[in-house]
């Protein structure tokens, strides 16, 4: 029998294909399983490129902390053959790490087959080649390619029994364009962070620290001082709304007057803003005294449990509720799945479960109500059997939804760490309680032909929204109309008018940024794009940045100075403002990440080289560094 090695990009999917193939005995970071396969794991990347010092010359001065001072001359630097070194930490090759690389060595060395199991996407793909390439394999000794989005157990069997060859175009398309971002990151990053914090010292005796600049920290920090300046210059603008209060079988009701689209005086968001048009609806409107139901309908509908929570869905719903930062809250659910198990992978961009883990339900909710006594009610009235729409193959990423696991076992939990798993509790039994039904209404009074509206809706059974627990992410507010009740009249009623006013009211600014809400922007930035092209890249590719790297971006920001915390918002400081003003436009422009990703994409699919995409990123690069060469950079104080 040939012995089979399956690398994993994680320890819980080598734990889960160990699982499926038979557990025999576990060693710590490896497992020997009774197929006589071994199963052992990374830890995301093992491998990073190698910092801009190796390729400087020997020479160059070094600072206090033993790195090579940052020169002019020595820019643009571009590597003629890149270098990849084990992962650090502290600016030292991280201990955990070269153990678990020399362990994998070891193994491949005494395998037959290797099989690649890291997550199914670029990365992916590229965490484990990367090693395998540092061990330099006879071409006698064959790779595959596991390939599954979910650890359940009918996921991985299925991946098992469908392992393919690791050099099919698929794969290496993968692997190559995962392999030219890194690279592009790499040359942008180290270039214009060198270039202009060059600049700034030119221009800034006193500064300290550097000037970080990059493909996603930039556009972020951009978002933030682009929002602050709308509310710093937003001048509040007048505008009008026409209130009814109304007298009909007794019942007293109140309506706004809705004009058609088009009506003179109406704004892009339909707000009367025209004094004179208000005037003449005034005039119009004056001395009424009598309306006549226009319209009247009631009907009921239904509102589905909302979908499991991504990490950035819960990452702004816990800044929402309890002020948590989003590495705090990344930091929680890292433990609630490594440490204490009760929950899934975390960094997951995904709010959909498989349908092979429908299953598991049963299992999972005895162990929530086992780990959550307090829950023991809710537990109980679910019912395993509903099939919400949380369920769905076709939605499912790299990943899926974060949501309780089967562990029974309770865990020591801090507060912030027992609120974040309490979120994810209650969303995930929401799918097991029946949609919510609704009593929705609407009255449409004419008076001297204008109509005024008056819409409400009733909950007639809370469903899902009874355990909901005051997750304010699952009560969606988009659209909810006004809680009154719509009283129930008849075409061609007459009303009594007993009073229409018009209301003078301002536009108001947006608000500020906290960090829920900017983890979103940057995961829905394409909403903020004009280009229809670029629109497209950067909803397909996930916004910028990703669910594992948003949190620490924005902690970076904090961290170097860019951004600060006022309350629970988010502000761009002067330092931020000073640096951006300055910038490449290009550089803080995230069409740039969607640029990178179309060409990414035909990397990935073979109709383009990383060579080319490489080419045109160093002449970037040399160009960021040639027009801030002679530049000047007053960073501004406070």
């Amino acid at each position: 029998m040939m012995k089979r090695l399956f690398i994993a990009e994680k320890p819980s999917v080598g734990k889960a294909i160990a699982g499926a193939l038979g557990v025999k005995k576990s060693y710590g970071n490896y497992i020997e399983c009774r197929t006589g396969d071994t199963v052992t794991w990374c830890f995301g990347h093992l491998m990073e490129l190698e910092d801009a010092d190796v390729y400087l010359p020997a020479d160059i001065p070094t600072t206090k902390s033993g790195k090579k001072k940052w020169r002019q001359e020595d820019l643009p630097i571009l590597p003629d053959t890149w270098k990849t070194c084990l992962r650090k930490k502290d600016g030292k090759t991280d201990p955990g790490v070269k153990k678990q690389y020399d362990l994998i060595k070891k193994l491949v060395k005494a395998a037959d087959v290797i099989v690649g199991a890291g997550d199914p996407d670029r990365e992916g793909q590229l965490l484990i080649d990367e090693v395998l390439e540092t061990c330099r394999l006879p071409k006698s000794k064959q790779v595959l390619r596991y390939w599954a989005s979910a650890i359940d157990d009918a996921s991985v069997r299925k991946a098992l029994n469908n392992l393919q060859p690791n050099d099919s175009k698929k794969f290496v398309g993968m692997r190559n364009a995962a392999r030219a971002r890194g690279r592009a990151d790499w040359l942008i990053g180290i270039n214009a962070s060198r270039a202009y914090s060059l600049a700034a010292q030119r221009g800034s005796s006193s500064l300290t620290g550097s000037v970080n600049i990059g493909r996603v920290e930039t556009p972020t920090m951009n978002l933030v001082a682009l929002r602050d300046a709308e509310i710093r210059n937003f001048k509040p603008k007048p505008y009008f709304v026409f209130k009814g209060t109304f007298v009909a079988d007794g019942i007293r009701f109140q309506a706004t007057l809705q004009l058609p689209e088009g009506h003179p005086g109406l704004d892009s968001e339909k707000r009367l803003t025209s004094g004179a048009a208000a005037k003449q609806i005034n005039d119009a409107l004056r001395g009424a005294n009598s309306g006549t139901v226009k319209d009247c309908e009631s009907k009921q509908a239904e509102q589905n449990p909302p979908l499991g929570y991504s990490l950035a869905d819960i990452q702004s719903a816990a800044n929402a509720k309890y002020g948590y930062s989003a590495q705090q809250v990344l930091n929680c659910c890292q433990k609630l799945y490594e440490v204490c198990k009760l929950t899934s992978y975390p960094r997951s961009d995904c709010q959909y479960l498989p349908t092979s883990q429908f299953g598991d339900v049963k299992q999972v909710l005895a162990a929530l109500k086992s780990v959550n006594p307090d829950l023991a009610a809710a537990v109980a009235g679910a019912n395993p059997a509903l099939k919400s729409k949380i369920w769905n193959d076709a939605k499912i990423s790299a990943h899926h939804a974060i949501i309780p696991t089967q562990s029974a076992r309770p865990a020591e939990m801090a507060e912030d760490e027992k609120n974040v798993y309490r979120l994810l509790v209650l969303r995930y039994l929401c799918q097991f309680y029946p949609p919510a039904k609704l009593s929705k209404s609407r009255l449409t009074v004419s008076v001297n032909g204008f109509d005024f509206v008056c819409s409400g809706t009733a909950v007639l059974d809370p469903g899902w929204k009874k355990i909901a627990g005051g997750d304010e992410a699952a009560n969606d507010k988009k659209g909810q109309e006004e809680d009154q009740k719509v009283p129930a009249l008849k075409k061609g009623q007459a009303v009594t008018v007993e009073k229409i006013a018009a209301v003078r009211e301002l536009t108001k600014a947006p608000p500020h940024y906290t960090e829920g809400s900017l983890i979103k922007a940057m995961q829905n930035i394409a909403a903020s794009i004009s280009d229809p092209r670029a629109k497209k890249w950067l909803k397909d590719g996930d916004g910028i940045g990703t669910s594992a790297t948003r949190a620490g971006i924005i902690d970076k920001l904090k961290r170097t100075g860019m951004l600060e915390l006022k309350g629970k918002n988010l502000l761009a400081t002067a330092k931020a403002c000073t640096v951006l003003a300055e910038l490449n436009v290009y550089v803080k422009d995230p069409i740039m990440t969607a640029k990178w990703e179309e060409m990414l994409q035909g990397i990935e699919d073979g109709t383009s080289s990383l060579a080319d995409f490489e080419a045109r990123q160093r002449k970037f690069a040399t160009d960021i560094v040639n027009e801030t060469k002679e530049k000047k950079i007053a960073i501004q104080a406070g």
